[in-house]
């Protein structure tokens, strides 16, 4: 597949507090070719991915991979507040870290909004997106009305709710908990962030998971626990290619997410989506509990909920890429999309 790395820069981007980015810089993929008859897919994605989506949602995007077809045109955008690219607390015009004005859901789909203009894209036929990306996703499509075809939203919901807040504070507790996060310092934090992505496991899988993947054999043992090197090696992970003052911001989004708010209500706003509309929800996510996925199913015209049986939890979005694929086959076939 044909992959293009860009980048779109404007100047006073105004956000939904009033607040403006000055310098906004959109980082993005496109993979394809765009053609007459392209099919036009965006992509939404989640907390700490990146633009390139073949990168991090193998298995239905990448090389010999379910949307790697010549008709397809596909864009991701790396969301503001990240650190790959586009605007971000990192920013060298930016004196203190923290200093970067809190962003919502709604500010990144007007990003989206911005660059598809940019692109002079008339018409989507596909708008996917999970987790924090599902979020993104529905503000996108509120803005979108009628210039979306289909919308597929994965494991997420229309407003975050307390449990979830609560996971992220903790996180950001983590964070707070290192000296080196509130000096502000290029690389500061990365402790903090170490911690808090091992927080934020325990939410992203579930109890069968980690008693499938991470249970002992050697029943003698007192400590050094495959569990304990689990967490240990996911939030080290993360705090080698991530920044803990972009994961500060986003989870602070990820709060405030609430399609209703300065809108009629969560209802109003959800009935404003005119694209035919697939969720999917995953049996055992602690994090974004299928009865959010029933409440947007059950609100949003002409949307249908499809449940994926899986013991990985949150994270079965990234690991049940082929029951994916054929619920999302079903979907697009029917929808001709």
């Amino acid at each position: 597949m044909k992959k293009i790395e860009n980048k779109l820069e404007s100047e006073n981007f105004i956000l939904e507090s009033g607040e403006k980015i000055k310098h906004l810089k959109i980082a993005y993929h496109t993979f394809g070719e765009r053609k007459k008859d392209s099919k036009i897919i965006w992509v939404c994605h989640a907390l700490t991915a990146n633009s390139d989506v073949s990168d991090w949602w193998n298995g239905l995007f990448g090389s010999n991979q379910y949307f790697d077809q010549e008709e397809n045109f596909v864009i991701c955008a790396n969301i503001i507040g990240s650190c790959y690219g586009s605007s971000g607390p990192l920013d060298e015009k930016e004196s203190n870290f923290l200093d970067f004005p809190l962003l919502t859901t709604r500010d990144m789909a007007n990003a989206h909004e911005l660059l598809r203009k940019e692109l002079k894209i008339q018409e989507i036929d596909l708008l996917i997106g999970s987790s924090l990306g599902g979020q993104q996703a529905q503000e996108f499509a509120i803005i979108l009305k009628e210039k979306l075809k289909n919308l597929i939203l994965i494991a997420t919901n229309a407003f975050h709710s307390p449990f979830g807040i609560a996971f992220n504070e903790a996180q950001r507790l983590a964070l707070l908990a290192d000296p080196s996060f509130e000096a502000c310092e290029k690389n500061g934090g990365s402790i903090g962030l170490k911690a808090a992505r091992s927080i934020a496991m325990l939410s992203y899988r579930s109890y069968e998971g980690y008693k499938k993947t991470q249970s002992e054999t050697n029943f003698h043992k007192r400590d050094d626990f495959k569990a304990s090197s689990y967490q240990n090696y996911q939030g080290q992970k993360l705090a080698n290619r991530f920044n803990a003052y972009s994961y500060w911001y986003l989870t602070k989004a990820m709060d405030s997410h609430n399609v209703g708010r300065n809108r009629i209500s969560i209802r109003d706003a959800l009935e404003d989506i005119s694209a035919k509309t697939l969720l999917i929800g995953i049996s055992s996510d602690l994090l974004f509990p299928v009865s959010e996925q029933g409440f947007l199913a059950q609100t949003i015209p002409n949307a249908k909920l499809e449940i994926i049986d899986s013991i990985f939890g949150h994270d079965g979005f990234l690991v049940e890429t082929e029951l994916l694929e054929q619920i999302i086959n079903e979907f697009l076939n029917k929808n001709q999309a």
